[in-house]
């Protein structure tokens, strides 16, 4: 087996998937698209968890301060606040740092211009905390008491919204994960039966190579390196097909709404082609090993 080299290994491999190109071609297709549905499951997932941090939907209540309030008294309100059982962290916005945050939100999104004519004399925008809670169970009850708080104007909690968007997360989630195992199955199944076509192929060249005293390895090399290049090229496939589509969703939402924050692919794209490679690969690794157990065994 030293008297070969890497490039006799890769040669036979490429002969192999040549030779049996439909089923290599349905191999690729197959993997290419588990592996679409799971990058496109987890773009969502991440985008959603980012645009519910924007929003501050993730644990969080936004309390207005009343206008007449000064800077004593709601000093002393923040100390009743940050006092209640529950309240994992306060933060104060003062109306000076609303105004500048919203400008600021607007100018991302094109509309810088409606609030030009806005400054500290004609500000509209109010004092407020931002609560985050420890746990959904005490929610309840931490709302009834910040709305008996004197200089409380209004509570706006985001647990419905929050519930809501989750439980559509958790729908979506269940049909894409069933789906995508699907489809992994599947595509060991085809990559099962594209290593067995090639093994029946060569199957009297196996035999006469088994009667010389060729070792089992030197024998399924060939065919679990069939097995990672079909697992890396339907890996880079889905990578740029997967780029496309976000791509795509990117200018769509991006920068037409100012509401929906769609991450940069630049941000995903390493992690995106990581995984990818690494279940690519492993996919082909394992359909080969299966279909080829009985020669690991001798």
């Amino acid at each position: 087996m030293r008297r070969y080299s890497a490039t006799y290994f890769v040669g036979q491999s490429l002969k192999g998937l040549w030779k049996n190109g439909v089923m290599t071609f349905a191999s690729i297709l197959v993997l290419l698209s588990c592996l679409v549905v799971m990058g496109s499951f987890s773009a969502l997932v991440v985008n959603i968890n980012q645009n519910m941090e924007n929003l501050g939907v993730v644990n969080k209540i936004v309390t207005f301060i009343d206008a007449e309030k000064t800077e004593e008294e709601i000093s002393a309100i923040y100390q009743t606040v940050t006092s209640f059982p529950g309240v994992s962290s306060v933060e104060y916005i003062s109306k000076p740092q609303a105004l500048e945050e919203e400008k600021a939100k607007l100018a991302e999104s094109g509309y810088a211009n409606l609030v030009d004519s806005l400054n500290e004399e004609n500000n509209p925008y109010r004092a407020s905390f931002t609560i985050t809670y420890t746990s959904d169970a005490s929610l309840a009850d931490l709302q009834y008491k910040l709305e008996q708080v004197e200089g409380i104007d209004r509570v706006k909690c985001y647990a419905d919204l929050a519930e809501t968007v989750n439980s559509v997360k958790n729908g979506i989630a269940f049909v894409l994960s069933w789906f995508m195992i699907t489809l992994f199955v599947v595509s060991i199944f085809v990559i099962i039966n594209t290593i067995k076509l090639a093994v029946y192929a060569r199957r009297n060249e196996i035999t006469v190579m088994r009667y010389i005293g060729a070792t089992g390895s030197f024998i399924t090399i060939p065919f679990i390196i069939e097995g990672i290049i079909i697992g890396l090229v339907a890996s880079v496939g889905a990578f740029f097909v997967q780029k496309g589509m976000y791509l795509y969703i990117f200018r769509l939402f991006g920068t037409d709404y100012g509401i929906i924050r769609v991450i940069p692919f630049a941000d995903l794209s390493t992690p995106l082609l990581a995984a990818f490679l690494v279940l690519g690969v492993v996919t082909g690794i394992v359909g080969s090993c299966i279909s080829l157990r009985k020669y690991l065994k001798a």
